[in-house]
């Protein structure tokens, strides 16, 4: 059975960056530190550290063993933290992944669901690139991850991609430049400065694609990997931005921008993402739930432009 003394020297001279600085926060002599490691060591048959010097460096055994370390006594600490509270104050942690391609208006409303059950959750929300947050989940640092897109085939990652819904792709501008262009929906996007998500989107290539095959030439003036930027900047008028149609009413009232018109041509899909085929975690079920009961709405298949709102 696993030494979780032996764990928690081990965590501390990696965190402390050597034996000398771990020792006089442990309370330990040095040596006593030293041969406690060397016991470690020698029980799980492979070496943590690589000492070069006065200097000691992880190995890749060392970096792995840190890794479930670092896991393991933050769940001590929360579990330390949720027994010392009363039982009527007690919250179920509710940890989310939420993928930078995500736009934020989305991820607020997948999430709320979680937070009006009936047994309270505190919610946990870490943003990030799609593989690095599925390698998060894959060590169970994360119950979900919310996506826009499958758990990529080219990844060793042992999850499930549960559909939320999928809506159609509205094209907003700030007010100003939305006057200055011409013509109807689609035509008016033909040389308008135009900011598109980053590679890691997958809304990317079915965008430019259909840009295509409408015949349609924008000027590419931005690329962002984060939503949230690009909106920030639609909003001083660098360019018209995509966003789900499913939530142009909030992304024009945050951010002072109009809707140019959407399609249904292009569909945004967005997932959950958890180790579980079937869902048990009472936050996922009710975010799946709350998807599926309706934010995502029925769109007309063919794409139209708004009523004129300057």
């Amino acid at each position: 059975m696993l030494n979780y003394r032996h764990l928690h020297y081990f965590w501390s001279v990696a965190k402390s960056g050597g034996i000398t600085r771990a020792s006089e926060r442990l309370h330990l002599t040095p040596q006593t530190l030293s041969g406690q490691l060397s016991q470690f060591e020698q029980q799980l048959g492979t070496p943590l550290f690589r000492r070069t010097g006065r200097r000691m460096e992880l190995t890749e055994s060392g970096q792995l063993a840190m890794a479930y370390a670092e896991e393991i006594f933050q769940v001590g600490a929360e579990l330390e933290e949720m027994l010392r509270r009363r039982p009527e104050e007690r919250l179920l942690p509710f940890r989310v992944g939420i993928a930078d391609a995500v736009p934020k208006t989305i991820a607020h409303r997948l999430l709320s669901p979680a937070l009006r059950l009936p047994e309270p959750v505190r919610l946990i929300c870490r943003e990030d690139r799609l593989d690095r947050l599925l390698a998060e989940l894959a060590i169970h640092r994360l119950d979900m991850v919310l996506a826009d897109r499958p758990i990529p085939a080219n990844m060793d990652v042992k999850g499930h991609s549960h559909p939320l819904g999928q809506c159609g792709v509205a094209f907003l501008a700030e007010p100003t430049l939305a006057e200055k262009l011409a013509g109807t929906f689609p035509a008016n996007l033909n040389d308008a400065p135009l900011l598109i998500p980053g590679e890691d989107s997958a809304l990317r290539t079915p965008l430019l694609r259909w840009l295509e095959r409408q015949n349609i030439r924008p000027r590419i003036v931005g690329e962002f990997d984060d939503s949230a930027l690009m909106k920030a900047f639609g909003h001083t008028g660098c360019g018209v931005f995509p966003a789900p149609a499913a939530s142009v009413g909030e992304v024009e009232r945050q951010h002072g921008t109009v809707s140019l018109g959407q399609t249904s041509d292009i569909q945004e899909r967005f997932f959950a993402i958890s180790v579980e085929r079937f869902l048990t975690h009472p936050a996922v079920v009710a975010v799946s739930e709350g998807a599926r009961r309706g934010l995502f709405v029925a769109e007309q298949p063919s794409d139209k432009a708004p009523r004129p709102a300057f």
